[in-house]
């Protein structure tokens, strides 16, 4: 079967979604909303160091830059190498992504064996040194405690790492379904919030939060508040578990070590030493779920934690699910300049350099093979490149049938609103927006149990 990327998009869109700005079409703007970008490119330096905005992606969109273009997509410049978001078919480009089932000798993956024992270690160490960075060796496991007391059936643990002091405890809450007889699958979210302290009031509910849905079907429920892990921030180093493997004199992780993302995955792989231990659980069913970052988080997790049986991972666009190569909304540039503390030092030397990459991420989506895994994407996201996820998720599919865990099923491409769903790999391009759909549990409950797909 051949893929045509860029015709795709097409498809799902009309000309009133996707609507490509020109230079022609600029005296629709008005000059208020032009001249306080035209004031920014002014100051910004014109030298190598930092190109003209426009030298690559998009230059029709220079005048939108910190704002929106004509169709609502954020655009924004990455000084470094001059990037302008890109929206437009035209300028995504040619790309060829690195073949999964080829080893760095060069020699062909063909077997099992093969993929377990020497190209898997490979993708994975590359990942760990160069985009999320390595857990350093000196860092302590995290000690739980159940805290007394009860709240509407939701247990509390409270985690510290050892010998040292993370300013608050690490909180996991933990909802066993009422009636439920026997082991039952577990839901682990990796949440935006933590769950509430047992003398707090109930919180009321929050985005991308499952909870009920899940409990319904019969599952448990976990949850544990990112920021409890690690601050979400470029100037908390020395805060959290991060700051807990950091010498007196050292004020960063190095360059191949953790950025916030491994740490968060780290934290998740904790509470899951803790909650396999429960009898309640079914350890063959462990599933984890996060969103934007999270859910960029929740990949790399599953791909280091084997335990972890089907992750469902919502709108986690670039550095997450969508491929890197493709020239659509955020980019590697942007997250570097924008985001650089939740990666590995290393990620800032392919700044514009990204056909370099021995990997893309297909290849992180590859490392979950032949576990499950659920991704969604929503047309009003354009920045998250939702088409750049299906993409790398077709891209990975040698892998997961080379497991034997089959594909995406089907081949009549990407669909708006109509999941596709095999029996590893499910994707759903919703006309939504960065969120998650209450259909999308439902479809990867199913999903992760194995049963007959929803219509």
């Amino acid at each position: 079967m051949h893929f045509h990327p860029d015709r795709l998009m097409a498809r799902c869109h009309d000309d009133a979604t996707i609507m490509k700005p020109t230079l022609a079409n600029l005296g629709l703007i008005p000059w208020l909303f032009v001249l306080p970008h035209l004031a920014i490119l002014a100051q910004t330096p014109h030298s190598n160091e930092a190109p003209s905005p426009g030298a690559s992606g998009n230059p029709e969109n220079v005048p939108f830059i910190g704002g929106k273009d004509l169709s609502g997509n954020p655009v924004r410049l990455a000084q470094k190498t001059g990037h302008v978001s890109n929206y437009d078919p035209a300028h995504v480009g040619k790309y060829t992504l690195p073949d999964p089932l080829v080893s760095s000798d060069g020699n062909q993956i063909t077997t099992k064996i093969q993929w377990e024992s020497k190209r898997r270690g490979e993708i994975l160490s590359w990942y760990r040194s160069q985009i999320y960075g390595a857990v350093p060796p000196s860092v302590k496991p995290i000690t739980w405690r159940a805290m007394p007391g009860d709240i509407s059936g939701t247990r509390i643990y409270e985690g510290t790492i050892t010998d040292h002091e993370l300013g608050h405890p690490i909180r996991l809450s933990l909802q066993i379904p009422h009636g439920r007889s026997g082991p039952c699958p577990l839901l682990l979210n990796l949440s935006f919030f933590p769950p509430s302290a047992p003398d707090s009031p109930p919180q009321r509910p929050q985005r991308f939060q499952p909870k009920e849905l899940v409990l319904a079907r019969g599952w448990a429920y976990a949850q544990m508040g990112y920021g409890d892990i690690q601050p979400d921030r470029p100037d908390r180093w020395k805060d959290g578990v991060i700051g807990s493997t950091l010498s007196a004199n050292q004020d960063r992780p190095l360059p191949d070590q953790w950025g916030t993302i491994s740490a968060w995955a780290w934290g998740t792989s904790q509470a899951l030493d803790l909650l396999e231990t429960m009898p309640e659980i079914n350890r063959q069913l462990l599933c984890l779920t996060g969103a934007s970052r999270l859910g960029k988080t929740a990949l790399w997790a599953a791909a280091q934690d084997e335990r972890i049986a089907a992750v469902m991972s919502i709108v986690p666009g670039e550095m997450g699910a969508s491929l890197i190569r493709r020239d659509w909304g955020e980019t590697l540039d942007d997250m570097a300049q924008n985001f650089h503390w939740q990666f590995a030092g290393n990620l800032q030397q392919w700044v514009g350099k990204w056909d370099q990459l021995p990997v893309d991420q297909h290849m992180l989506l590859a490392l979950i093979a032949p576990r499950k895994i659920y991704i969604n994407g929503g047309l009003t996201d354009q920045w998250s490149d939702p088409e750049g996820q299906f993409l790398a998720m077709k891209a990975a599919e040698p892998v997961f049938e080379l497991l034997g865990a089959g594909n995406l099923g089907g081949n009549e491409g990407l669909t708006l609103d109509k999941p596709l769903m095999g029996t590893h790999m499910a994707y759903h391009y919703h006309s939504k927006g960065h969120q998650s759909l209450p259909e999308d549990w439902h479809y990867f409950m199913d999903f992760a149990e194995g049963k007959p797909q929803r219509p």
